[in-house]
C-alpha cells in the first residue's frame, strides 16, 4: 500500500477554499476518508456529495461571517482563470490574507494551512534543474502574485506549506491529447526543448491529502512527476499511442523561445519523494495512457 492509498488518521474539519478541478477532486476524497469537509466557492454550484457548502466571495468583505466553526484545515486552491493581473493580486494576496484573517477567529482551532501554488514562480529558461531552493523570478504576473500568496502563507500563526504543481492534467484536461488528435500531420515543435513539468489531477490530489496528514512538512513542496521531458517528446508519445502521425521537428538555430516570458527548466521532486509519497503516475506516460483509456472507454476518441 503505498503513501497516496493510506487512509488519513482521525476525522477532521477541513476547509477547501476554491473546489474546482483539484479542490473539487480533494474535497470528495477527503469525504471518503470519513473527514467534514465544507467546499468554499464563489457562487453556487454543483460540489462532490458529502462536501458541505459556503459560498463566499474570496476578494470581498465578510468572509468571517460565512465560515463555519471549528476549521482545524484548510487548503487554498484558487483559481483566476485567466484575466489581467489586478485579478491575480486580488484572488490570491488579497484573497489569501482575508481567508487567513477570517481563521484566525477564535472560534476555529486551525492546525495547517495548504497553498496550492505553481512552478510560475521561476524563471529558468535554459532547461535548468531547479528544486525548493533554487531562485524565483517569475516572469508573469500570475507567478509573481503566487510568490506572494506564499510569502503570506508563511507568515499564518500556523504549520503552512505552499505546493508547487507543474501542469496539471487528467480527465477533462487534454490539451496535449488534443493537439496531437486535431493536427495530425499538421503539428510542428522546434527542435529546442521546452521541457514539461507535468502532474496527474489524482496526484495533486494524493499530495495535498499526503501533506495535511504528514507532520511537521516543509514550508514549499515542488509537486510533479518523476520525469520532466521535452514537449517533443511528450507529443509524440501521444501520437505513437493514438496511431497518429508524429509532429514535425522545426529545425531551429537561434533560440525559438526569446522574447517569451513563460520559464523553461526541469523541476526536481526530491523532497516531495522523501516525504513517503508515491506517485500514482510517476512519469507522463503512465499519465496519458489512463486518460487515453478512459477516453477510449467514453468513445471520446
Amino acid at each position: 500500500m503505498t503513501v497516496s492509498d493510506t487512509p488519513a488518521p482521525g476525522c477532521r474539519r477541513v476547509l477547501i477554499a476554491g473546489c474546482g478541478y483539484v479542490g473539487s477532486a480533494l474535497a470528495e476524497r477527503l469525504v471518503g476518508d470519513g473527514h467534514r469537509v465544507w467546499g468554499l466557492r464563489r457562487e453556487s454550484g454543483r460540489l462532490p456529495p458529502g462536501v458541505e457548502p459556503v459560498i463566499a466571495d474570496l476578494t470581498t468583505p465578510g468572509l468571517k461571517t460565512r465560515l463555519p466553526g471549528g476549521i482545524e484545515q484548510a487548503v487554498f486552491a484558487a483559481a483566476t482563470g485567466g484575466g489581467p493581473e489586478e485579478a491575480y493580486e486580488r484572488l490570491f494576496v488579497d484573497g489569501l490574507s482575508r481567508l487567513i484573517d477570517a481563521l484566525c477567529d477564535d472560534r476555529h482551532r486551525v492546525r495547517r494551512l495548504l497553498l496550492v501554488s505553481s512552478t510560475g514562480v521561476y524563471g529558468q529558461r535554459a532547461g535548468e534543474w531547479v528544486d525548493e531552493r533554487s531562485e524565483t523570478l517569475p516572469g508573469l504576473a500570475s507567478g509573481r502574485a503566487l510568490l506572494r500568496a506564499e510569502g503570506r502563507a508563511g507568515a499564518a500563526p500556523w504549520s503552512s506549506s505552499s505546493v508547487r504543481f507543474g501542469g496539471i492534467y487528467g480527465p477533462g484536461r487534454i490539451r496535449l491529447i488534443r493537439s496531437v488528435r486535431d493536427r495530425a500531420g499538421s503539428l510542428h515543435v522546434p527542435s529546442a526543448p521546452r521541457y514539461l513539468n507535468q502532474i496527474h489531477r489524482d496526484d495533486c490530489v494524493g499530495v495535498l491529502r499526503h501533506l495535511l496528514a504528514l507532520p511537521g512538512p516543509a514550508p514549499v513542496y515542488l509537486g510533479c512527476d518523476d520525469e520532466p521531458a521535452p514537449r517533443l517528446e511528450v507529443l509524440g508519445w501521444i501520437a505513437r499511442r493514438l496511431g497518429l502521425p508524429r509532429p514535425a521537428v522545426v529545425d531551429t538555430t537561434a533560440d525559438p523561445y526569446a522574447g517569451e516570458v513563460r520559464g523553461n527548466k526541469r523541476c526536481r521532486n526530491a523532497l516531495l519523494r522523501s516525504s513517503g509519497y508515491r506517485f500514482r503516475y510517476p512519469t507522463y506516460r503512465e499519465g496519458y495512457e489512463a486518460v487515453i483509456r478512459d477516453m477510449e472507454a467514453d468513445r471520446a476518441l
